[in-house]
């Protein structure tokens, strides 16, 4: 009778939850044997670690072999638990020193000729088995790169089960996988559109300017042919590049989804997701039977663009009220609770009517009830949410044919952004606040001081503009935000103004 357990690790949402593998063999029947609340799939691992086994000429003995995969009332599912199986049994059966897997975290899936393959997930496993304290991953090798994104973890990358064994008996050597911070970066995609391609405008791109600096969420509404999803697609260009914390966040969200490049795994750049008004709820903010991340998890430090914002279904659009405001996005099932990060750029585009003309009534033809009908797409609460509302004017020809000609481009705009997000870095600096978008009411109390000109100013505008709490906080971080574009300490009057402006569209539109 022989026993042995490794240590491997499932995913659950985004988090990850250590499995111990316990292997018991035995006399009485030859049955290969798994328990532990497993899906098919991971059942199925029975008869794929045997074959692997057999055709890496490593022969099982008839006897009775038990396999339980620990904590029992945790549910697991997937094929990465097959290499933590096979080595668990042979170590078992004394084919590999038990000694040797102290401290080591084994996930893989098997193929039946032996070899290894890559799974999804890999990043945030190796961040938990650092964090409890392990010292080494054994990783499919196609895994590796992704790996070593983690430091103070040794990364072994296998290709075979016989890689595997060499390595725990001594008898082979592998070199740990070593991260190239050059070469693990995703290639850039195509060439990003530039601001300088847009005529006119100007007010808009200002608009632009200071929501990709706070992080802010931004609305356009203008007639159809007015620029507003060239403006939305060209923000990516002017956000500041992500921290390191931020690239490993972004990564972990791709790499549960499998997602991620195999050689170029770490992610850069802010993602932009441009989602199609047919979406499904789920699809947008992340579910399932096994919950899984959405659109707004994918934007995740990015952009998530939603054009012709009035075509989406109205439950679709009220479920990114919790998330704008959480920065996470929270399931419940039954089974558990999942969480998912969510701390992304809202842009959003609509016309202002059904034709798209209105209010310019000698071309508008749609009745003052189909206008209420359209803008009542959108709810109050929906609105509250949005912290610039800027109306895209129709491009003059003037502008057409000589604005292109004065347009700063995407990389003088990037260049005043990333210089406020440095002043917000270090005002905010040993907090979990990023950007002026994310201060709370109580931060907004300590980092948002008016003066007395700006005191009267805001107690005018709460009552003239019928502001909400949180519309005033908005108006507050907008502004906070303006100054900082301005390098200015302080929140002047000017400021203020420029910020509240960006709420007069919206009450132009919709009222309360």
């Amino acid at each position: 009778m022989a026993f042995s357990a490794v240590a491997s690790a499932c995913i659950q949402g985004m988090q990850v939850e250590l499995i111990r593998v316990e292997a018991d063999i035995s006399n009485g029947l030859p049955v290969f044997h798994m328990v532990g609340y497993l899906s098919s799939e991971v059942k199925e691992a029975a008869q794929r670690v045997r074959t692997a086994l057999s055709n890496a000429n490593i022969r099982l003995p008839a006897k009775k072999i038990m396999v339980n995969l620990a904590p029992a009332t945790l549910r697991k599912k997937g094929a990465s638990f097959d290499l933590a199986v096979a080595v668990s049994v042979l170590a078992a059966l004394g084919i590999v020193p038990e000694e040797s897997l102290h401290g080591v975290l084994l996930i893989g899936e098997l193929g039946l000729d032996g070899s290894v393959r890559k799974v999804p997930g890999i990043l945030p496993i190796v961040r938990r088995a650092r964090e409890a304290g392990m010292k080494t991953c054994i990783l499919p090798e196609g895994n590796g790169a992704e790996g070593a994104l983690v430091d103070d973890i040794c990364i072994i990358g296998v290709s075979h089960i016989r890689q595997v064994c060499g390595y725990l008996d001594g008898s082979a050597t592998i070199a740990p996988v070593v991260r190239d911070r050059e070469e693990a970066v995703r290639l850039p995609g195509k060439e990003e559109p530039d601001f300088a391609e847009i005529c006119g405008q100007s007010g808009v791109k200002r608009a632009a300017e200071v929501a990709a600096a706070g992080g802010h969420n931004l609305l356009l509404v203008g007639p159809p042919g007015s620029g507003k999803s060239m403006i939305a697609r060209r923000i990516p260009g002017i956000l500041p590049p992500p921290c390191e914390e931020e690239s490993l966040e972004m990564t972990a969200v791709y790499s549960v989804l499998g997602r991620v490049e195999e050689t170029h795994p770490l992610i850069t750049e802010r993602p932009f997701r441009e989602v199609h008004h047919t979406v499904t709820k789920a699809a947008l903010i992340g579910g399932g039977r096994a919950p899984s991340p959405g659109e707004i998890s994918l934007a995740h430090e990015g952009v998530l663009f939603l054009d012709e914002l009035t075509e989406y279904e109205k439950p679709v659009l009220e479920a990114l009220r919790e998330p704008l405001e959480e920065r996470q996005i929270c399931i419940a099932r039954n089974h558990g609770t999942y969480r998912f990060p969510a701390n992304f750029m809202l842009v959003a585009a609509m016309n202002p009517c059904p034709c798209g003309n209105y209010p310019d009534l000698g071309k508008c033809s749609c009745t003052q009830n189909q206008i209420r009908q359209y803008l009542g797409k959108i709810s109050q609460p929906f609105l509250d949410r949005i912290d610039l509302c800027v109306e895209a004017p129709r491009v003059s020809y003037e502008d057409l044919k000589g604005g292109a000609m004065q347009a700063e481009s995407s990389r003088e705009i990037r260049k005043r952004v990333c210089a406020a997000r440095e002043l917000q870095a270090r005002r905010y600096a040993g907090t979990a606040i990023r950007s002026n978008a994310l201060l709370g009411s109580r931060e907004v109390e300590t980092y948002c001081l008016l003066d007395q000109d700006g005191e009267r100013f805001m107690r005018r505008a709460f009552q003239v503009l019928n502001l909400t709490a949180r519309t005033y906080h908005k108006i507050l971080k907008v502004a906070r935000t303006i100054a900082d574009l301005e390098n200015s300490s302080q929140i002047l009057l000017p400021h203020l103004k420029e910020a509240a402006g960006y709420r007069t569209v919206d009450k132009q539109y919709w009222g309360r």
